[in-house]
């Protein structure tokens, strides 16, 4: 078939119609791509098509143009190829990673395409080997003729459509290839409103899921007390809350570090965006770069689809980076980066994606400390600790002990149904008396555990059990005259007192009227103690 027969017959495009057709139906920037390049490919006298996309400079240290590149801000990606070698075996043609992977706006001529936003069509490339980059491969592929079509769309140049046919290219060829151009940046330009779409749709249903997150594992309320030391607290957050400066909480766990970024966040600018948390230490090694900057799909091992990481789903608001002392040492370079330029790629992209986020750190470590010793980076806890808040243990606002319970009180009722109980001073005494080496959280399971064991409106705590309490006796002034009972003495006493409670409750060990609830223990407590002494309830 001769060069003009095949011109009327329009080799470039087998099936014009058809392809403008099947773009229209894509939803995915990538299917569009891949669709147009291997349509156009298909035809016998097309040795090349290839789409470079502008994108964000990425690659550049690897980049054989770097030299030529003017600012390394926004370059042309290569996003699809394909073509028929007849000299390479492998046939190369349909990789992205090759040497024209990436092209400098304004350099070159796919370069002045995008920056011009005008087409270059060579028809005929004999006699201009000068302007081709690789003269020996157009030569032994046998390449007749050159087109390069800006894709535009509303006035904005979004990439260059290439093509490197074995023939020379016709007018009428030309004028299909600009018509699918067009479509291919029309197509281009909806698929990625409708991924944008998409990913704000995924985006504010996965903020969704961790605000309703947040809620259920809420800490209660505001920050209740009157003492100095919570009063110093509030005066921190009212100075440094407006601000976007970088805050590290410290303090005991079970403090409420939680809470003060909470307040941090609701009293800033960001309030109106979410605040997402990150529990450091729940984060598995091989999983933090994925947890805090996302990845692609097919990046790693169980990588099924593009997930959003922590720091793009907190952009615009407030990152809450809890126990931040777990995060492994040679990670912690990666943070501080993101950190320090605002910017971060996803697992398996080259993409660079800037985010705008406020950190507020939180733990029960020394990291000065560790700083030091080298455990942990010491450029990272400067950055962290710009406005340092720490937070007092419990047992040092125990001024505050009172009006916290009957706070907790109150929201714990209603959880569980169940009618306020009144908080008596011997109850208040009782609380005050303890150490509470748990903070604020110990003293919630404790409040919320009497509710769950008292009686009906009274208050019974269980402050002895557990590995970590420790009780603050008063001292006795003068010693007891009491005499010491040996150890057999003290089981006949127990034995009989277990004896009376029986007695009393008509034999009931479980229940509000059991004799485990008269004696102030746990009913298996009871039944085992009843067992080692050998009482039957028939005694």
């Amino acid at each position: 078939m001769s060069i003009n027969m095949l011109e009327q017959h329009l080799p470039l495009i087998p099936d014009p119609k058809s392809l403008l057709l099947a773009m229209a139906q894509q939803r995915s920037v990538d299917e569009v791509l891949k669709l147009v390049v291997a349509e156009l490919a298909s035809s016998q006298v097309v040795a090349l098509a290839r789409i470079w996309l502008i994108r964000p400079g990425a690659g550049c240290q690897t980049c054989r143009m770097r030299s030529e590149c003017p600012d390394q801000t926004n370059c042309l990606h290569l996003v699809a190829s394909s073509g028929t070698s007849v000299v390479d075996p492998d046939n190369a043609l349909n990789r992205i990673d090759g040497s024209f992977r990436r092209f400098p706006l304004g350099v070159r001529k796919v370069g002045r395409i995008a920056v011009t936003g005008e087409p270059l069509e060579v028809q005929n490339i004999d006699g201009e080997p000068e302007w081709l980059a690789n003269p020996k491969w157009a030569k032994d592929e046998g390449i007749r003729g050159f087109a390069g079509q800006p894709l535009v769309h509303h006035g904005q140049v979004l990439g260059v459509l290439g093509v490197f046919s074995r023939t020379t290219i016709g007018d009428q060829c030309l004028d299909w290839l600009r018509m699918i151009a067009d479509h291919v940046a029309s197509a281009i330009a909806n698929a990625q409103a409708w991924e944008e779409i998409e990913s704000l749709r995924k985006r504010l249903e996965l903020e969704n899921d961790y605000l309703q997150e947040e809620l259920r594992g809420e800490s209660f309320g505001d920050m209740i007390g009157q003492s100095a030391a919570l009063q110093m607290v509030a005066q921190q957050i009212s100075l440094v809350a407006p601000t976007d400066a970088t805050v590290l909480v410290t303090g005991e766990s079970g403090t409420g570090k939680e809470l003060v970024a909470r307040e941090i966040h609701a009293r800033s600018s960001r309030h109106a965006r979410p605040l997402i948390k990150v529990n450091c230490a729940a984060i598995p090694r091989e999983l933090y770069e994925s947890e805090f900057f996302g990845h692609t799909k097919g990046s790693f091992t169980g990588a099924l689809r593009d997930r959003v990481g922590r720091f793009e789903l907190a952009d615009g608001g407030t990152l809450f980076l809890d126990e931040v002392g777990e995060i492994p040492l040679d990670l912690q370079s990666k943070l501080l980066r993101v950190l320090q330029e605002g910017e971060l790629e996803r697992v398996g992209e080259e993409r660079t994606r800037k985010v705008n986020v406020r950190i507020i750190a939180a733990t029960n470590r020394n990291l000065k400390d560790e700083a030091e010793t080298g455990k942990f980076r010491s450029d990272l806890y400067y950055r962290l600790s710009v406005f340092p808040i720490e937070l007092p243990p419990l047992r040092k606002r125990k001024e505050d002990i009172a009006m916290l319970a009957e706070h907790l009180l109150g929201i714990l009722s209603r959880r569980l149904g169940k009618q306020p109980p009144r908080l008596t001073q011997a109850n208040v005494a009782e609380l005050l008396r303890y150490d509470w080496p748990g903070n604020i959280r110990e003293l919630q399971h404790v409040l919320e555990r009497a509710l769950i064991t008292s009686p009906k409106g009274k208050l019974r705590f269980d402050l002895n059990s557990g590995e970590n309490t420790k009780a603050t006796t008063t001292p006795s002034t003068s010693i007891s005259n009491e005499p010491i009972l040996s150890a057999s003495q003290l089981r006949s006493f127990e034995s009989a007192n277990i004896r009376r409670a029986l007695q009393a409750c008509d034999g009931k060990v479980y229940g509000d009227k059991g004799a485990a609830a008269l004696l102030g223990m746990k009913p298996t407590t009871l039944a085992s103690r009843i067992k080692s002494l050998g009482i039957t309830l028939r005694d």
